[in-house]
């Protein structure tokens, strides 16, 4: 058993701890939850226990679907352990379904369904707005090498795949998500940070009712009642697979 040591880092939704594996951090989920880069701001109890459960249910899922993580296991309901990766500052968006930022850059009705997923990149700086950048504006900052851009994006469309159809079978549509990726000591490219809720819109798959933290965003439903049934539905397809 790991064990807690200090704080490395206090996000918008976690905080890192060092462990006595110099390899390994402790995470810890907050309830804090945060929209517009952090102009809305609020704690919304259990919010964080359910981040926690719903991502470390997905990465397992994801694993079994020949995926792997930087994730290590639950400790706690609010708590788990990940591997150390230095954290690629981009932000990899794949869309299944026009929503969002895109369209009200490309002028599409939102629930558009797109010919085939796209995938964007997005510079995670708080102070520039995470702009939308392109392959040659990841060469100029040096975030990745041409290589690892190639690997995020194909590992990010086999994430698509395997999100797809385990949201599928929990009559869920998976409209978009965000992932992020980091490097490993060796330099591989791994699934990074979380997949939850809050980095994914999802939407119920018969009523089209926002499953997501849309729901906090635009101020059109109950944060921790949506995700209590993401929850619920991931479990019963887990019960299922046995």
């Amino acid at each position: 058993m790991a064990q807690k040591g200090q704080l490395l880092y206090e996000g918008k939704a976690k905080k890192l701890y060092e462990t006595d594996s110099p390899e390994v951090l402790w995470v810890e989920y907050c309830d804090q939850a945060t929209a517009f880069n952090g102009e809305k701001k609020d704690q919304i109890p259990g919010k964080g226990k359910l981040n926690n459960q719903i991502s470390g249910m997905i990465f397992d899922l994801l694993a079994d679907a020949g995926v792997p993580s930087h994730y290590l296991g639950s400790l706690s309901e609010t708590e788990h352990l990940a591997q150390k990766v230095q954290i690629i500052p981009l932000e990899v968006v794949v869309r299944n379904v026009a929503a969002g930022s895109l369209c009200k850059r490309l002028g599409l009705m939102e629930g558009t369904a797109l010919p085939d997923p796209i995938v964007e990149l997005f510079y995670k700086d708080d102070d520039l707005g995470d702009p939308l950048i392109t392959d040659e504006h990841v060469k100029i900052l040096n975030l990745a090498s041409e290589a690892e851009v190639a690997e995020i994006k194909e590992k990010a469309l086999t994430v698509n795949a395997a999100l797809t159809e385990i949201f599928e079978k929990c009559g869920i549509r998976l409209v978009d998500f965000k992932l992020e990726f980091g490097r490993d000591a060796e330099g591989n490219v791994l699934l990074a940070d979380e997949v939850s809720p809050d980095t994914c819109r999802l939407w119920d798959a018969a009523t089209d009712e926002h499953l997501d933290k849309d729901v906090y965003r635009r101020d059109i439903g109950d944060l921790t009642s949506v995700y209590q049934v993401v929850l619920a539905r991931l479990q019963e397809l887990t019960a299922k697979r046995g």
